[in-house]
């Protein structure tokens, strides 16, 4: 399966390029700057803006499936909208290019998962640092939501730099979630899995150990 990756120099993205390598796919990046990018031998590296439909477009060449790994800025201050923006982009790029399956990483507080990161996320980080960049993952989730694509939207826990465990639970009925971890590198996996399962078709998991 040939796989654009977007957001591949993030700390998850570059993960899920090497994960996806390893398994056997072929690898496109779209990437601002290919010198940021100088560890990635076997992947086909596009300079391009993620919120650039012409670019997307040409990332978009051949592919079968897209991964986002895209990061928010985080900004207690002001509005932020990159992912607004690159999914305004991406999905009609994506159909334009006969692209349907879509894994797109987002995170736990957003959407119906709100209230369940924990006591401290919850009442503090999120309400008063986080509110911008959630408000972004949130019109991120609803745009790919209610378009025509086979999307998974996975929700990471707070995520570490810990080793890989190996699995993870993916979870969609939250009554008994409140906060939790996972690893970069299991989530990594879990994203380069959905790209050939159905399993998560058009569900939000929750991922955390």
């Amino acid at each position: 399966m040939k796989v654009l990756v977007l957001g591949a120099t993030g700390g998850t993205g570059r993960l899920i390029v090497h994960d996806a390598l390893e398994k056997g796919h072929s690898v496109v990046a779209l990437v601002r700057s290919k010198a940021r990018a100088p560890d990635f031998p076997g992947t086909d590296l596009i300079e391009g803006d993620a919120c650039d439909e012409g670019a997307l477009m040409r990332a978009l060449k051949g592919c079968d499936a897209v991964v986002s790994s895209l990061g928010t800025g985080v900004s207690p201050f002001s509005e932020v909208s990159v992912l607004t923006e690159a999914t305004r982009a991406l999905l009609p790029a994506m159909s334009r290019s006969g692209v349907r399956r879509l894994v797109c990483i987002s995170a736990l507080g957003v959407g119906d998962s709100r209230g369940h990161g924990g006591f401290v996320f919850d009442r503090l980080f999120q309400p008063l640092l986080l509110r911008h960049a959630y408000k972004d993952k949130g019109r991120q989730e609803a745009a790919i939501r209610t378009s025509s694509l086979d999307w998974v939207l996975v929700r990471p826990a707070m995520l570490t730099n810990d080793p890989a465990r190996g699995s993870v639970r993916a979870i969609v009925d939250l009554a008994d979630v409140n906060g939790g971890k996972v690893a970069r590198a299991d989530v990594a996996q879990f994203v380069v899995e959905q790209l050939a399962k159905d399993t998560w078709l058009k569900q939000t998991p929750v991922l955390l150990w």
